[in-house]
């Protein structure tokens, strides 16, 4: 436990001590957003804002990560360094993006072919990484099956459970970037999922099938560590949106929106609640299926359901403050992260 509160603590001092000077650097080159014509009226007024600020949320969480290990002298396992590994890869990816627009002054970045290679070489090396390293007891940091509150069904093989993978980190990479449309929304969402993380690392350990055999054990390799990863990312988030919450002075950008979401795939994989991920992360889940049902409404009657996508921009168009919407979509994320949480314990209930 010492060690989460030390990585959350770090990683939040950090964040928001160096914010302030990542702002002026920012805007002194003039690295600031460029913004959609098709988009918001509203959202002309954000444009020159910094972005890019997933950069601080990365330095925060690595910073807070090890430094809780140096401060405990204690050793990184695996299943924590893969998890870091998918969130700096998956934040490299979205650097590149923001960079290219910046330096291009355009609205889009990477093209898409080069991204979606990006992510799913970062991706990859992940998913074949948690099926290796087994530790003293046969535990890797995950196994190539389905999990819900933990593992089912006959394992997947190897090239099957990638591909799984893949989907996942790519879809959920892209669902909190296409969450990131309005000030704080999805440093918010991401907080509270994060906590849920926090949440389900501790409880697991204290459950581990390696301090006692038990038909309800978790055979989870490291599930401190991924505790301690949640919560130096979550120290990162709240030290970021400081200064993301109405009206943002940054925002976190293609760097920050990629990152966060390799990590919470990370973390569902490796404590194996892969699709509980659905439930916790249900927000972005939310925001991604009004795109698709927008864009497959569209192609097949040529009509939209929703005055413009993601779904955050229907309630701007309908005449909700921003922070109303970004408000209430906390709630709603709330609400379906206590679900959760509650769908993670109810079976230690008694019956």
């Amino acid at each position: 436990m010492t060690g989460i509160l030390v990585a959350a603590g770090l990683s939040l001092l950090v964040s928001l001590l160096i914010m302030p000077l990542v702002i002026r650097i920012l805007y002194r080159f003039k690295f600031g957003q460029e913004v959609r014509d098709d988009g918001p009226e509203g959202h002309k007024t954000k444009q020159g804002t910094p972005t890019m600020g997933g950069i601080v949320i990365i330095l925060g969480a690595i910073i807070g990560y090890f430094g809780s290990h140096l401060v405990l002298m204690t050793r990184p396992t695996v299943s924590g360094l893969l998890v870091i590994f998918l969130f700096v890869g998956m934040g490299a990816v979205g650097f590149l993006d923001d960079f290219i627009k910046i330096y291009k002054r355009r609205s889009l970045g990477l093209r898409s072919g080069a991204k979606m290679l990006g992510q799913t070489i970062v991706g990859a090396g992940f998913a074949v990484g948690v099926t290796q390293f087994p530790n003293g007891y046969g535990y890797t940091p995950a196994s190539p099956q389905l999990s819900f509150l933990r593992d089912f069904g006959p394992p997947l093989m190897i090239g099957v459970f990638v591909l799984w993978a893949l989907f996942l980190i790519v879809g959920f990479s892209n669902a909190v970037n296409l969450t990131d449309g309005l000030d704080g929304l999805a440093t918010g969402a991401m907080i509270l999922s994060l906590v849920a993380y926090v949440i389900i690392g501790n409880w697991q350990l204290r459950q581990s099938c390696v301090a006692y055999l038990s038909p309800s054990c978790y055979p989870v390799r490291d599930p401190l560590d991924l505790a301690v990863v949640a919560a130096a990312c979550l120290g990162g988030c709240i030290g970021f949106l400081w200064y993301n919450a109405p009206p943002a002075k940054i925002f976190m950008g293609d760097t920050g929106s990629l990152a966060l979401g390799g990590l919470i795939v990370g973390l569902a994989i490796t404590t194996r609640t892969q699709l509980l991920l659905l439930i916790i992360g249900g927000l972005f889940v939310l925001i991604t299926l009004s795109v698709m049902i927008q864009i497959s409404s569209f192609r097949l009657t040529g009509k939209r359901v929703f005055r413009m996508a993601p779904l955050q921009h229907h309630f701007e168009l309908k005449g909700w403050a921003e922070t109303t919407i970004v408000i209430r979509f906390w709630i709603i994320q709330g609400l379906m992260v206590g679900v959760g949480i509650g769908l993670f314990y109810l079976e230690w209930m008694p019956r």
